[in-house]
């Protein structure tokens, strides 16, 4: 084994374990990310193009960004102008780059 392929083997696994870290307090404090639902500099963390992570979001409801809520509530969740929550991102309120 080379010494890329064994750096390429350790990075993968940082980073699944990293990733693994990263999901399991929301989903054991029974949340899930709710893309579109908070206002601007108020989202958890980075999710694309205009959030880098934590309280970076630009616009209100900015559909590529989450925030954390209670599991199952997402989606039900009311906002101003006929807006809903979604388990996915959005490309709805994007801030202009």
């Amino acid at each position: 084994m080379t010494i890329q392929s064994r750096s390429l083997i350790i990075a993968a696994g940082v980073t699944a374990g990293l990733a693994a870290h990263l999901a399991t307090p929301a989903q054991a404090a029974g949340k899930e990310k709710c893309f579109g639902v908070a206002l601007a500099g108020q989202n958890d963390c980075a999710a694309g193009a205009g959030t880098t992570c934590a309280g970076t979001s630009k616009v209100d409801y900015q559909g590529n960004e989450f925030k954390l809520v209670p599991a199952g509530t997402c989606t039900t969740m009311k906002l101003p102008g006929g807006r809903t929550g979604s388990l996915t991102p959005l490309t709805r309120d994007l801030p202009k780059t």
